[in-house]
């Protein structure tokens, strides 16, 4: 009886989250770029930062709890799985929907660093197959530097376009006040869906580490994917792109520098054999997208690429999936 109660439990939790996600994406979204044309940066600079560290906070939040209660599988699969569903089902889902631009900018700029952050993280784990103390600290300065590069080129080449004309409907504080209560709202969204799937996965006796990578992948991507398809409609590509690179960026270092930092550990080989190769693919197929297309000098994500990326993502899947058995 008390197994069904709690499995009740968890199936309402997950629900509300999901109906909640929804309008909080909308409201975060909106506040940003209004906030963006009030204070005159690019939305490729909001959706680096703002965007992309409020969409990736679940996953810190996630990786500094599991590390504390030594399960640091959890906390690595929550990174590694969030970058490959970021790729292969956001993006794939929103190409289906509609076509993504990807700007001259991103390609020279954001796509270089976070192949590179990707794959020093991948690096420092294959090497001796732990995530050491020593890593974390080497995870973090790279992200700091990083980030203060990214954020510097994207002030300097600033154009007044940038900002979409209809971004400043609202005044200021309003503008602020939207992106705070959505960002709050899809954390909680979020934590809820996260909660709510894996206490459902866990009745069936599905590992950690699998959990990290599918159900709480997944749930902490959500903000991921609310956000990148409302900006997409509102043709903010920049800002939808630059919130999946910024928190690809963000979960390949400092969410696993959390994890390195809290709770040093052995890692799974399944992780350094099948989840980090499948995680550097993605990565640089989406820059082999974007500069692929020899009419102009920037490429775009087309329906049928989506279609690519989430056949990959269903792939890997059902790899995860054979796994248990």
């Amino acid at each position: 009886m008390r197994s069904h109660l709690d499995m009740a439990l968890a199936l309402a939790v997950l629900t509300i989250g999901l109906i909640l996600l929804v309008f909080s994406a909308d409201w975060f979204i909106e506040g940003a770029a209004a906030t963006a044309a009030h204070l005159g940066l690019p939305p490729l600079l909001i959706g680096l930062v703002i965007i992309g560290f409020g969409s990736s906070a679940p996953e810190m939040l996630i990786s500094a709890l599991a590390a504390f209660q030594n399960n640091p599988g959890l906390a690595l699969g929550n990174a590694v799985g969030s970058n490959i569903t970021n790729i292969a089902l956001i993006l794939g889902i929103t190409a289906l929907i509609k076509p993504v631009p990807i700007s001259d900018e991103i390609l020279r700029r954001e796509m270089p660093i976070l192949i590179l952050i990707c794959g020093t993280s991948c690096l420092l784990i294959a090497l001796d197959g732990q995530l050491q103390f020593t890593d974390g600290i080497l995870l973090m300065i790279g992200f700091t530097g990083a980030m203060a590069w990214m954020i510097g080129a994207s002030l300097r080449d600033k154009k007044p376009q940038d900002n979409p004309p209809d971004a400043q409907k609202y005044s200021l504080i309003i503008s602020i006040t939207l992106t705070l209560l959505g960002f709050l709202l899809l954390l909680a969204s979020s934590r809820a869906i996260v909660w709510g799937g894996t206490e459902i996965a866990r009745a069936f006796g599905i590992s950690d580490l699998i959990i990290g990578l599918t159900i709480v992948a997944i749930g902490t991507s959500l903000p991921e994917l609310a956000a990148t398809i409302t900006a997409v409609k509102k043709s903010l590509y920049d800002l939808a792109l630059g919130n999946i690179i910024g928190s690809n960026i963000f979960n390949g270092s400092i969410v696993i520098g959390i994890a390195a930092l809290i709770s040093p550990t052995e890692v799974e080989p399944a992780l350094i054999y099948r989840d980090l190769p499948i995680m550097m693919f993605l990565t640089i197929t989406l820059f082999i997208v974007g500069t692929r297309v020899v009419t102009s000098s920037s490429g775009i994500i087309s329906r049928k690429e989506g279609l690519v990326f989430i056949t990959i993502y269903l792939a890997y899947n059902t790899l995860l999936a054979a796994s248990l058995f």
